[in-house]
């Protein structure tokens, strides 16, 4: 009976659907926020195979609420023939109060954008990590790919020595 728990236990998974790698280059993440998803079975379905993508996707604030666009979730081939799926549709994030009346303050007055990190599951429900974030220069992209190589670089040294 112990062996069962202790394999359940012991049995990692990969909770990630989605990562924004692009988010990273593109922008200075300020600071993280986590959001739950309003979601249609056939998107749940879709997204406990890994069928998601967050490249073009953004948040935006409208009357109050978080919405996320642009996330690409592709719907199975054994979806239901009564529902019509669209991939592309908005989807609503569930935030608290505060959260939200931080991110509108820091949006609308500071300047911030929104833009979705990752998507995952915790406790069985799907989570987006969004990022309130600045855009970088092309001279900040720079800086940071140098200071990436001379990490790559420094590490490599190490190794060997």
């Amino acid at each position: 009976m112990a062996d069962k728990k202790s394999k359940k236990k012991n049995k990692s998974q990969n909770n990630t659907i989605a990562t924004n790698r692009q988010a990273t280059h593109e922008y200075f993440i300020e600071e993280r926020f986590e959001a739950g998803l309003v979601l249609e079975g056939w998107e749940v379905k879709s997204l406990r195979e890994g069928r998601a993508q967050l490249k073009e996707s953004y948040v935006q604030i409208k009357r109050g609420e978080a919405w996320l666009y642009g996330t690409h979730i592709s719907p199975l081939l054994s979806a239901s023939t009564h529902v019509n799926p669209d991939s592309i549709r908005g989807r609503k994030l569930l935030l608290h109060r505060q959260e939200l009346n931080k991110l509108i303050g820091s949006v609308e007055r500071k300047g911030y954008t929104l833009i979705p990190l990752s998507m995952y599951w915790k406790n069985g429900r799907a989570k987006v990590e969004i990022g309130l974030a600045k855009g970088k220069k092309l001279h900040d992209k720079r800086t940071a790919s140098k200071d990436r190589d001379w990490q790559r670089e420094k590490e490599r040294l190490m190794k060997h020595a």
